[in-house]
């Protein structure tokens, strides 16, 4: 019988860092109407899904995918306008946060805003990357002054920026972003997350042709509609990305999900089509909600925003008894009462709005 030392924890194998860091604060919740994860609210359109899934027929099951999703880099840097060499993929970004982390935060620096996406202190805390993070603005801009001196005297390790910035919505000036990046000089790399940025007008490839050390992230769980497939990209200098492919699984993005993307590559008209709908939606809802009595909604740039209510719990408990489900951000730094709001279809819109409407 094998028996633990009193000095030592169970699982003393597991590295410490693993073992104080807690797992991603999720809960899976059933509700009729969905409006806690940022999604789009509408699925690939179905002329699509039907021509994927005859493509998908047709394809080898026993055979492995691309070495590096090959086919598919070259279709998302044909539709991005970029070097394919410089186009890294995986199963998400949150796979590319991770595996960023392990190339340029373990044993470094990694540094970003407070409050923030909630992956990127997560992972870092995994590695056990030294973690900084600069207190954003009262008006959630980004702390332009305490990032350039941060980047100054920690590195050197890992940079992390968000346009639109999640969990807030805001969205920073093109010459904040340049002046941080700048900043970052040789010894970072420097990642601008464009999670949201269909949503907002911005556009950062610019930015990142700059300079070899900058990279951009990009999803298609969002604009897309395509949560489900888990497909993420890096846009960033043949260099670079030859150095974080290093990193990726081989045969990583499976045939399903290769195949599904390359159709909605070949028809991207839908997504600018659907992102102006969330936008018009969004500012429907913020406006609908100007003059609440009680609740404020915070001003945004993607497909979701901040309420802020006295109380966060009362105000979760009575969208979700109405079948609202939203995500509570009140335990995060500088989001007291605040419960994250996605913008989904217009008639979800309007239960949610009718739903507000009760409270005064």
């Amino acid at each position: 019988m094998t028996s633990t030392s009193p000095s030592r924890p169970a699982l003393s194998g597991v590295r410490e860092a693993v073992r104080r860091t807690p797992a991603y604060p999720f809960t899976p919740i059933d509700a009729p109407i969905k409006l806690d994860q940022n999604e789009s609210a509408q699925d690939l359109p179905p002329q699509l899904r039907a021509l994927a899934l005859e493509r998908l027929a047709q394809q080898d099951w026993n055979r492995y995918p691309d070495l590096h999703a090959d086919t598919l880099r070259r279709k998302i840097a044909a539709y991005e306008g970029w070097d394919p060499a410089g186009v890294v993929v995986t199963p998400g970004s949150n796979v590319l946060i991770k595996l960023l982390t392990e190339l340029s935060g373990l044993g470094q620096t990694f540094l970003t805003v407070k409050p923030t996406f909630s992956v990127y202190t997560l992972e870092a805390s995994l590695l056990g990357a030294n973690t900084v993070q600069v207190p954003l603005n009262p008006d959630f801009s980004l702390p332009v002054a305490g990032l350039v001196e941060a980047l100054k005297t920690e590195g050197p390790g890992l940079l992390f920026v968000t346009q639109p910035h999640a969990p807030t919505g805001h969205l920073d000036a093109e010459a904040d972003v340049k002046a941080v990046l700048d900043a970052a000089g040789e010894g970072w790399v420097a990642v601008l997350d464009e999670a949201y940025y269909q949503f907002s007008g911005s556009d950062g490839r610019a930015l990142i042709r700059e300079q070899p050390n900058r990279i951009s992230l990009r999803t298609f769980s969002k604009a897309w509609g395509l949560a489900g497939l888990r497909l993420g990209y890096a846009l960033t200098s043949p260099e670079l990305a030859e150095n974080l492919q290093k990193v990726v699984s081989a045969f990583n993005v499976n045939i399903l999900t290769q195949t599904v993307a390359e159709v909605a590559l070949e028809h991207p008209e839908y997504v600018r089509e659907r992102a102006e709908q969330t936008v018009r939606e969004r500012e429907r809802v913020l406006s609908a909600l100007q003059d609440h009595p009680v609740y404020t909604a915070l001003p945004s740039r993607a497909n979701f925003f901040l309420l802020k209510t006295p109380d966060a719990d009362a105000a979760y408990q009575h969208l979700l008894a109405r079948g609202v489900l939203v995500r509570r951000q009140d335990k995060l730094p500088m989001l007291s009462g605040c419960l994250r709001v996605s913008i989904g279809a217009p008639q979800e819109n309007d239960v949610l709005l009718a739903a507000l409407g009760e409270v005064s």
